[in-house]
């Protein structure tokens, strides 16, 4: 398998950011990286040019952490519930998943991406409950967010049973002696 280096002249995810200088097979670059005009082949005159790509990720990476850190500065001021359907005993219809949260943070007014948003599994209880946001490599933020009923929660006939006193039953046996 044949393999080029070549420098990285913008951010590509998974492999490097600009002013890297990686190997990877030669297709890629033949046929993805040069012609798109991300990175360009390692000679010395490029090599001069590391110097000013690696000044421009700098600035580039500090803007972007310091955008991030006044997201997460808004994102814990904001507080987000949900008020879903339920039927007997509380039991929720559907569940809130990522797209959800999403659409409430739009609506809140924060535009963040939706990939951002780290919820492993949809919501399918009432209460409260926390997701993870990833807003750079370095930076996450935890938010809580509420489900809460919009109609009354009817007890189920098990729970009113369980709940119900028990009264003691009389037996009315003659005793055998």
């Amino acid at each position: 398998m044949a393999h080029s280096e070549i420098l990285l002249l913008k951010p590509v995810e998974g492999l490097g950011a600009e002013g890297d200088q990686v190997k990877v097979r030669a297709g890629y670059a033949r046929n993805f990286l040069l012609p798109r005009k991300i990175a360009a082949p390692v000679t010395l005159a490029n090599r001069k040019q590391v110097e000013s790509l690696k000044k421009r990720r700098a600035e580039r990476e500090s803007q972007e952490i310091q955008g991030a850190q006044e997201l997460a500065k808004k994102l814990e001021k904001t507080s987000i519930a949900f008020a879903v359907k339920t039927g007997e005993g509380g039991k929720m219809f559907g569940a809130i998943t990522a797209t959800d949260l999403h659409e409430k943070l739009v609506q809140a007014g924060i535009e963040i991406e939706k990939k951002k948003i780290l919820l492993h599994t949809p919501v399918k209880t009432l209460g409260k409950h926390e997701v993870t946001i990833k807003l750079h490599a370095d930076l996450s933020v935890t938010i809580s967010f509420d489900v809460v009923s919009e109609n009354p929660i009817v007890p189920t006939a098990e729970e009113v049973a369980a709940a119900a006193p028990k009264s003691e039953k009389k037996s009315y046996r003659k005793k055998s002696e």
